[in-house]
């Protein structure tokens, strides 16, 4: 398998009109992988049927949710860790950093060795 990208012409951020343009390749993303595809690759896997496939990952999605909100980190030793994230303004005294003060809550995901691998080492195909 490999990565489909396509070339795109982008001019300079902040510049009116763009200014000096230049070209980058940019991923051409695939159809969506759903969670029934996901349950019947999984089945090919594994003696598990596919009621409980779906079970175990609906439970994971419960069980992550509940653990980021906590402040936890979400390790999946191979496939990665998910954190929470937060982005704040800028206060100019310690009293006045508060709840009011977070803009932005988030998710990061940060990728394990075998992630880190399987993209170095995927082949690539312009469109």
């Amino acid at each position: 398998m490999s990565i489909d990208y396509k070339v795109v012409e982008k001019g300079q951020p902040g510049i009116l009109g763009g200014g000096e343009k230049k070209f980058y390749a940019q991923i051409v993303y695939g159809k969506e992988v759903t969670v029934d595809e996901l349950v019947k690759e999984i089945e090919r896997f594994s003696a598990l049927s596919e009621a409980d496939i779906r079970g175990v990952i609906i439970a994971l999605e419960n069980v992550i949710q509940d653990k980021l909100s906590q402040s936890r980190i979400v390790r999946f030793e191979k496939l990665g860790s998910l954190y929470p994230s937060i982005s704040s303004n800028a206060e100019e005294r310690l009293d006045d950093v508060d709840l009011y003060t977070i803009k932005k809550v988030s998710v990061n995901y940060r990728p394990g060795k075998r992630i880190l691998d399987a993209m170095k080492n995927a082949e690539f195909n312009k469109n």
